[in-house]
């Protein structure tokens, strides 16, 4: 039965797709309007809200399946096909998602809790064991924090920091790993801010980032909720300024 069913998906997509023969809709697919909208230079909180909340999709019609990653929470679903060229995914009666293979995008359709998405196949290989939103996270780290850094002000002073796509930094003194908030506890955190988590050898800290066009600065994240509350960060002192 589970052999029936791969072929069945397989021939329906075929179908649905056949003026497309390039397009298999098996494997990652990222949002990539996020990402292109990060790039420019502004705000990652507004470009994410602006064109999420899901940032992954990843399908496998053979093992009838489809996962998705909003930044926080992962979500795996059984693929059911329909007649119309569509693709139900069931998350096992918690809801689901109707999804849709136009041209070189992935369609995810508007729902009560999202709008209507589009996303990009992935342009690199990715491996089976790869954790749901991983390819989007590199993807994402390589064209908003990609490129030469020069260290302004702040420790390092003079130096290059480089941000690399598996989240390891060179170059910013006393540092060795960095992570940004894509959703989840961190962002109720942190609020309207754009916020980091900064780190060497697995202890480190949240911070607070603006990034203008080729600057971003990165400050202090200050804690103004209670000891009995969830923390609200707030910009504080600064403390690297970096130029691009």
């Amino acid at each position: 039965m589970r052999h029936a069913l791969a072929l069945s998906l397989a021939a329906l997509f075929l179908g649905g797709c056949a003026s497309h023969e390039n397009v298999d809709p098996n494997g990652v697919w990222i949002n990539q309007k996020a990402i292109d909208a990060a790039a420019k230079g502004a705000s990652l909180r507004q470009a994410l809200l602006a064109n999420g909340p899901t940032l992954e999709w990843s399908i496998d019609t053979a093992a009838g399946q489809a996962r998705f990653s909003n930044g926080f929470e992962e979500g795996e679903g059984k693929l059911l096909p329909q007649a119309d060229g569509q693709l139900k995914v069931d998350f096992y009666g918690n809801g689901e998602d109707t999804l849709k293979v136009d041209g070189d995008t992935l369609q995810q359709a508007a729902s009560d809790n999202s709008p209507v998405q589009t996303f990009s196949k992935s342009a690199t290989p990715v491996r089976a064991d790869t954790p749901a939103g991983a390819t989007f996270e590199q993807a994402l780290y390589t064209a908003y924090m990609g490129g030469d850094w020069k260290v302004v002000e702040g420790p390092g002073k003079g130096g290059v920091a480089h941000f690399l796509p598996d989240g390891r930094i060179d170059g910013l003194a006393g540092l060795d790993r960095y992570a940004l908030c894509l959703a989840g506890d961190c962002a109720a955190m942190s609020g309207e801010f754009d916020s980091m988590w900064l780190e060497q050898q697995q202890r480190g800290n949240a911070f607070i980032f603006r990034r203008n066009g080729n600057q971003l600065e990165i400050l202090q994240a200050l804690n103004q909720a209670q000891d009995d509350e969830m923390p609200n960060l707030v910009p504080g002192t600064r403390r690297w300024l970096l130029s691009k």
